[in-house]
């Protein structure tokens, strides 16, 4: 017995909405929407970063030997403990605190732009650093599409992004799942750094999972960024390394002004 025709076309229009499943368009069908089209959020703009915890590490160089809060294990303690900013200036070396795992937390502002429909552009004022925060086709990130990219490793790796869907929905909420408000980025193939300016390390086989979110605006009109980010390295960490860094919006970029890396 054949199952009745409603039936079928509710499963066919779910499955449609799940983008695991909805690689492409069939003929006749509408074809996904562009995840800058379906974005929850306005991302886009200039942000600066407000330091109102852990100073002492974000603000100024902190000396050798102190990475408390990190969860070091011992090889990762030793590599730290041989920190050399010369060493690092002279190899060319100066980006190593710049990259994907530090920069959100390197003081500075950010320009937050759409590259095209499904890439949101990340550029850094600390040390001149541009991310580029990949969706997949249908709005969100496949492992099959994290394994297509080969290639060298950069100071701000392979980010691929999605955003996180939120609410009821799906094959019988009635309506099939929408974007929330936090965008979700996957970042890989990172050159080696540092997680502080002071060489605490991160290896070549770091994952780094960032979360952000656009909050507000507040009773004043001010609009945030809040990035909570997770750093996991199986060569220099004994656990997973969490932060949390916000970012107010600012209404223009006349206060622009971009800097190159420096190991000190």
């Amino acid at each position: 017995m054949k199952p009745p025709v409603l039936i079928v076309a509710v499963v066919a229009s779910a499955i449609a909405y799940v983008p695991l499943l909805a690689q492409r368009s069939q003929p006749g069908q509408q074809a996904p929407a562009s995840p800058r089209a379906i974005a929850p959020k306005d991302f886009t703009g200039y942000w600066v970063s407000g330091v109102t915890e852990d100073w002492r590490w974000r603000m100024v160089i902190p000396a050798r030997g102190d990475y408390d809060s990190v969860p070091l294990n011992a090889e990762g303690r030793r590599v730290a403990n041989t920190w050399d900013p010369k060493r690092d200036e002279t190899a060319g070396e100066s980006c190593r605190a710049f990259a994907a795992p530090a920069i959100m937390r390197v003081p500075g502002r950010l320009h937050i732009t759409w590259d095209n429909d499904s890439t949101l552009r990340m550029d850094t004022e600390a040390g001149t650093q541009t991310r580029l925060l990949r969706f997949a086709a249908t709005g969100s990130a496949r492992t099959d599409d994290r394994q297509a990219i080969r290639g060298e490793s950069t100071w701000q790796g392979q980010s691929f992004a999605q955003w996180e869907l939120s609410g009821r929905g799906g094959m019988f909420g009635g309506r099939p799942p929408r974007p929330g408000g936090a965008l979700k980025v996957v970042t890989t193939h990172i050159r080696p750094g540092y997680l502080r300016k002071n060489g605490v390390p991160f290896s070549a086989n770091t994952v780094l999972t960032e979360y952000f979110n656009v909050l507000g605006p507040e009773d004043n009109g001010d609009l945030w960024i809040v990035v909570t980010t997770i750093v996991q390295d199986p060569q220099y960490l004994t656990g997973r390394f969490f932060t949390s860094t916000h970012f107010k919006k600012l209404s223009d970029g006349s206060s622009w002004h971009p800097t190159p890396c420096r190991a000190l």
